[in-house]
């Protein structure tokens, strides 16, 4: 009997394992939307959202790149604008945004994200835009998909 729940255990242990090890499926849309797929840290979010009730916006967040799939991106930081950043990625598309989506429920600096992005903004949405890091250079990307990602 000992020998039976060694062998259990054994095998219990390395199907552990070997489910751990393996890396979660990339949605198609993360390969096929934008020009550019990158995984990066949210750096910041500058002061709170504001709510939706009155009109639709983007809201430009900082991130941090930590590797490019697809594409060319500028090392260190770059800006994303995100669609009604209150909505969860999977509810948040309107006909306004076009096709945008994830899986991204909400928005916490230092959260890991995995997004198919695209410029320039105004090409992909012509409403308000608000960026709190006007003056500072940089592109902004429109994010087309915004997934979980990891480090």
């Amino acid at each position: 009997m000992r020998m039976v729940c060694a062998i259990a255990l054994v095998a219990a242990a390395a199907l552990m394992i070997s489910c751990g090890s393996q890396t979660a499926p990339v949605s198609p849309e993360l390969t096929a939307l934008g020009t550019l797929e990158v995984t990066a840290e949210l750096a910041a979010i500058p002061g709170a959202f504001p709510p939706n009730d009155m009109y639709d916006y983007a809201y430009v967040l900082k991130y941090r790149v930590l590797k490019v799939h697809r594409g060319q991106a500028p090392g260190g930081e770059i800006f994303v604008a995100h669609y009604n950043p209150l909505k969860p990625r999977s509810a948040v598309a309107d006909d306004k945004s076009g096709k945008i989506g994830g899986q991204v429920e909400l928005f916490r600096a230092g959260d890991v994200h995995r997004m198919a992005l695209d410029q320039p903004v105004d090409q992909f949405f012509m409403g308000g835009i608000i960026d709190k890091y006007f003056g500072q250079p940089g592109l902004r990307y429109w994010a087309m998909w915004t997934n979980p990602g990891t480090k």
